[in-house]
């Protein structure tokens, strides 16, 4: 008993000695971090630091560390006092290349670590809080950057994990030297003083972009814009909320629906039929969770602004993001919101990203203004045409994948100029090329906003939208070239319908429709087809710009043009019958329309059958004076065209007629002659042949010469002269003798309108890009006025056998004729 005891006292006696060296150690280790001079460590941390990441660090103010009891602790852990770290006036090297010396600053930074988690292995640290940090960010054209650190090779997962709750700090500086990207920015970013909901954003956002678009297209462009996408909102919502009643989800339905996904349907009916229901969905999908379920807003924290330039274009904007820590829950989507302008684009969007450090999706609502669509390239890399001023308003998804990242702006709607856009975009991303695929719809299209498309608008609308080349002052034909060397940046499969077309009266188009493709720098619109006079114009249009100088191939094919409606305001022309049918081949080369006009070669052909026109209007054709009164006097009559018929050849862009007649019942009219598209000259003459007896008939040649901007029509004033004298001369010899000259005698035969007719229904041929077109023997009908002065046709041998025939409308010989 007495030796137990003693081993027992002992033991107590160590136990004693240990607890109170252990004691000892722990108050002379507070004492020693209260009053050790922490900034004697500072070179080592420097030096540990700069091996760490292989760049210049050092703390250069005071190093300190201090304890503070837990924040929100209880209990006996409450008495477990955190570590406090604070260092001020920190900075961190640039490389040797780069502008400027320091890739950070830092005023100040502190932070608090648990004690107890680190018995564990965890480093947990509530809150880090940054004073005025600063960042530069460059990179290089060959592809140096600033932001790559060389850290030292790892040989297996670290013991220690950290656990960041939060980050603070009071305002904070990034500037971005990026010479591949050509940008040159500073941002400020800044906490808000309150977090500020995504629902409110959006409301905001909103209004602010409807406001940008009045200065874009108009207060009456906006004003139909809100109307078109208050309309698209309503009919989602209804067809969203139809298709949510006759749906019944299971369980893995309902969960799929609460996913990030969700996003989808929600923002895109963000745009208002019912300001709060549009508002609730938004916040739905920004959360992750389906409407009416219980959730959490997704709440701005940061606000940042940016001023400076990309690809030398001024850009200033500003925008809020989520809290910084959010960035870590891959499945929480993290809001943002911009609102941006670049030179004449603007573009804001207000939405969520889904795991933003690895940008696996993003939901936004996304409106667009500016003066052109084509500058949309230098920030996309999308290939679009020019337009007149545009503003958008629509619902963009994007999904990023290892194949290929997908971004579609669905159900979008625009106003383009004066008419209104509708529809789908899907951009893929893929090699060789990205894919730009969808259907575009307007309801009222102002013929004029298809103007710069191929450069014939004004030159104030030309300048507007930042066109280099201006249009001569004498020429019609576009000579605004084509920006051929975007073409190869995309490929693209685009479907547009324009329902309704407003037009100048003269103009007697009603609606349009074409299917654009582009693949590997060809260019393709199979068909582009308008509706014409009641009929259709359509046309096969290749143009190749893979190469210089671009190679064009053209079908064209009009059907059932009715004559009463080509001239709308001709009253003479109402009451004609009849309709108009032709077919046209075409090659050429050149970068501009003005340059493939002039270097078109093929064939162009037109009919005219089983017609009635006006007989004023023949009459006055071939300037029978006295007829002309007599109509003019007691009415008007309609003659029956028996046929007519246009059979050019283009040569180097000269047209010469070899056939160009008219039969009807009072007169045969022939017209010969060439216009010249090189020069946009005209010089033809028309030639009346009179049927029947006339009294005081002129019969004399008229003449149509100028240019297509300003053409001179008139008499020939040679033939008319001699008439004249003729008449003079003989009324010396006899009064009656000097009406002579003006009576036209009979001639009565007919133009053989059968043969005439399968001649010039034969379909147009053209040759290759670039090929001459071959010489033909003109054409040679009995009894027809013939044009002797044509340069013929291309033959079949002369056609590119390896070439894809150009596509003609499969048209039959009844329908051909117009009958």
């Amino acid at each position: 008993m007495a030796v137990s005891s003693s081993i027992g006292r002992r033991v107590g006696k160590i136990l004693a000695w240990l607890l109170a060296v252990l004691v000892i150690l722990i108050v002379a280790l507070v004492i020693f971090i209260l009053t050790f001079d922490w900034n004697r460590a500072r070179p080592y941390i420097d030096d540990k630091v700069s091996q760490a990441i292989g760049r210049p660090f050092a703390i250069n103010g005071d190093l300190k560390v201090g304890w503070r009891h837990a924040v929100g602790e209880t209990g006996w852990r409450g008495w477990v006092p955190w570590p406090r770290f604070s260092a001020a006036n920190i900075t961190i090297g640039n490389p040797d290349w780069a502008k400027q010396p320091h890739f950070a600053t830092l005023d100040e930074i502190d932070f608090e670590v648990e004690v107890l988690p680190l018995l564990t292995h965890d480093i947990v640290i509530p809150a880090i809080n940054l004073v005025n940090p600063f960042v530069d960010l460059e990179r290089l054209v060959d592809g140096r950057n600033n932001w790559t650190f060389k850290l030292p090779s790892s040989t297996g997962p670290s013991e220690w994990k950290l656990d960041l709750h939060d980050i603070a700090f009071a305002k904070g500086n990034i500037a971005l030297s990026d010479q591949q990207k050509k940008v040159e920015v500073q941002m400020v970013v800044d906490t808000l003083g309150q977090p500020i909901p995504i629902g409110d954003a959006l409301k905001q956002q909103e209004a602010a972009s409807r406001s940008a678009s009045a200065q874009a297209v108009g207060r009456a462009g906006a004003s139909k814009l809100a109307a078109q996408a208050e309309a698209q909102a309503a009919s989602e919502a209804k067809a969203a909320s139809a298709a949510a009643a006759s749906e019944v989800q299971t369980p893995a339905q309902a969960s799929a629906a609460s996913g990030p996904g969700a996003t989808s349907g929600a923002l895109a009916t963000s745009g208002a039929a019912s300001e709060s229901a549009s508002t609730s969905a938004a916040v739905s999908a920004a959360s992750g969770t389906a409407p009416g379920a219980p959730r959490a807003t997704p709440l701005y924290a940061i606000a940042w602004t940016v001023k400076g330039t990309y690809n030398r274009t001024p850009v200033s904007g500003s925008g809020k993001l989520g809290g910084v820590l959010a960035l870590q829950d891959a499945n929480r989507p993290f809001p943002v919101q911009a609102d941006v302008k670049a030179g004449d684009l603007h573009i804001a969007f207000v939405g969520t990203v889904t795991d933003p450090a690895h940008l696996a999706a993003l939901d936004l609502r996304l409106w667009l203004q500016g003066n052109s669509m084509a500058r949309l390239y230098s920030l996309t890399g999308v290939t679009l045409p020019e337009t007149p001023p545009y503003a958008t308003e629509g619902h963009l998804i994007g999904r990023f994948k290892s194949s290929g990242n997908v971004f579609t702006y669905e159900n979008f709607t625009g106003r383009v100029g004066g008419s209104d856009l509708n529809g789908s975009l899907t951009y893929t991303g893929r090699q060789p090329r990205p894919l730009l695929k969808g259907e575009l719809e307007s309801h009222l299209l102002q013929f004029s906003d298809l103007a710069p498309v191929i450069g014939a608008d004004s030159k104030a609308s030309k300048a507007k939208r930042g066109g280099a080349a201006a249009q001569p002052g004498n020429r019609a034909l576009p000579v605004e070239e084509f920006r051929t060397d975007r073409w190869k940046a995309i490929d693209a499969d685009v479907k547009f319908t324009g329902r309704r077309i407003i037009k100048n009266s003269n103009l007697p188009i009603t609606d349009l429709y074409t299917h654009v493709v582009m693949t590997d720098g060809v260019l393709s619109l199979v068909p582009l087809k308008f509706g014409v006079a009641g009929g259709s114009l359509a046309s096969d249009i290749y143009l190749d710009g893979s190469g210089a100088p671009l190679k064009g191939r053209f079908a064209m094919s009009a059907r059932h043009l009715k004559l009463k409606q080509l001239f709308p305001n001709f009253k003479t022309m109402q009451s004609a019958l009849g309709e108009i049918n032709g077919d046209a081949s075409l090659s050429a080369t050149g970068n501009s329309p003005a340059a493939l006009a002039a270097t078109s070669n093929g064939e162009l052909k037109a009919l005219v059958t089983e017609g009635t026109v006006s007989r004023l209007l023949m009459e006055a054709a071939g300037l029978n004076v006295a007829n002309v009164v007599y109509e003019k006097l007691f009415g008007n009559r309609d003659v029956k065209i028996n046929c007519a018929a246009a059979d050019f050849v283009a040569t180097d862009g000269v047209l010469e007629a070899r056939v160009f007649a008219l039969d009807t019942g009072d007169a045969v009219i022939n017209i010969d002659g060439h216009i010249n598209l090189r020069d946009e000259t005209m010089d033809l003459g028309v030639h009346p042949h009179t049927k029947g007896f006339r009294v005081f008939s002129l019969r004399s040649p008229l003449y149509v010469k100028g240019t297509f901007k300003d053409p001179h029509v008139g008499v020939n004033a040679a033939a008319l002269a001699l008439r004249g004298g003729a008449a003079v001369g003989l009324g010396l010899i006899n009064p009656f003798a000097a009406l002579i000259p003006l009576l036209a005698p009979s001639n009565n035969k007919p133009l053989p309108c059968t043969q005439l007719l399968a001649q010039v229904r034969q379909m147009p041929k053209a040759p290759p890009p670039g090929v001459k077109q071959q010489p033909k023997a003109p054409m040679s009908l009995e009894g027809a006025p013939v044009n002797k002065s044509s340069g013929g046709a291309s033959s079949p041998a002369a056609t590119d056998s390896n070439r894809k025939p150009a596509t003609q409308s499969p048209a039959s010989a009844a329908e051909y004729k117009g009958s």
